[in-house]
């Protein structure tokens, strides 16, 4: 990702155990981010206002060091973000980011962030390049190692990289099913280095054979907020039927190859430029 930083190819991530999602086990879930590092998937994904979670990834790094020593520890990499609260953005300043990164260094049981992911809720309100700015000066104080963005479209990101930020990377949603950092977004980042980390790879769930061949769902019976919210992307692409269509199509992939709708899913993304 960055010199001397690398990363699992494909990253653990965080916001299913944050609530919204069921009831969450502390203990089980510590024991299954510890099998999730044992299955070879090294680096998680969490955020400052995922509820809990940077808790949980800080108490499973606590008992690696605790039964395995502090060379295992340091193999797992974490990358969280820094989401300022939507009331503060006309106020924001740098001892907020400072008090942020300093709160996420406490709860990852950490001296140094391996990455943090910038996010800006709207960019009427000015402030998010000087935010930035202030991020990349805890990288060089060394509580950060690496700076990124997160959901930013094309001209704020080039913004922010204009303004001398060395993003190492940008986290966005990029699947089958939603297409759009494939264009100017994907040109940006490869001129200047930055890699795509992508979330919604596989829909909540819904690219896979659960979901094939089946009627439309209501969105009141969805179990949870990933299908909720994924269950809008498949309208935006055109809705259920063409959906069902795409579904059929992986899944013919997907028995050539002996795997499942998921699996040619995922590898589908990470076969894309600067991902």
């Amino acid at each position: 990702l960055s010199p001397g930083y690398t990363i699992s190819r494909v990253i653990r991530g965080g916001w299913q155990l944050a609530g919204g999602h069921g009831a969450i086990d502390r203990e089980q879930a510590v024991t299954d981010l510890i099998a999730t590092f044992d299955a070879g998937i090294r680096t998680y994904d969490c955020a400052d206002i995922y509820t809990g979670v940077e808790e949980l990834i800080g108490a499973a790094r606590l008992r690696l060091a605790s039964e395995r020593g502090l060379d295992a520890a340091t193999k797992m990499k974490v990358h969280t973000k820094l989401v300022p609260d939507l009331e503060r953005l006309a106020n924001i300043s740098r001892d907020y980011v400072r008090g942020i990164v300093d709160q996420s260094l406490r709860r990852l049981k950490t001296e140094r962030l391996d990455l943090v992911q910038f996010h800006w809720w709207d960019y009427a309100v000015p402030g998010y390049v000087d935010a930035m700015g202030w991020l990349n000066d805890l990288r060089l104080e060394g509580k950060v190692r690496n700076v990124g963005a997160t959901n930013f479209d094309t001209p704020h990101l080039a913004e922010i990289l204009a303004a001398g930020v060395p993003l190492v990377s940008q986290q966005l949603q990029y699947s089958v099913l939603d297409q759009r950092p494939a264009n100017s977004l994907a040109t940006l980042a490869s001129q200047n280095g930055v890699s795509l980390l992508c979330y919604g790879s596989v829909a909540g769930g819904f690219l896979s054979e659960r979901w094939l061949d089946v009627a439309e769902p209501q969105t009141p019976p969805l179990e949870n907020r990933s299908l909720v919210k994924y269950k809008l992307i498949i309208d935006d692409f055109g809705g259920w039927d063409l959906f069902q269509e795409l579904l059929g199509a992986l899944k013919a992939v997907a028995d050539r190859h002996g795997v499942d709708i998921a699996t040619i899913a995922s590898a589908w993304v990470l076969e894309q430029p600067q991902v």
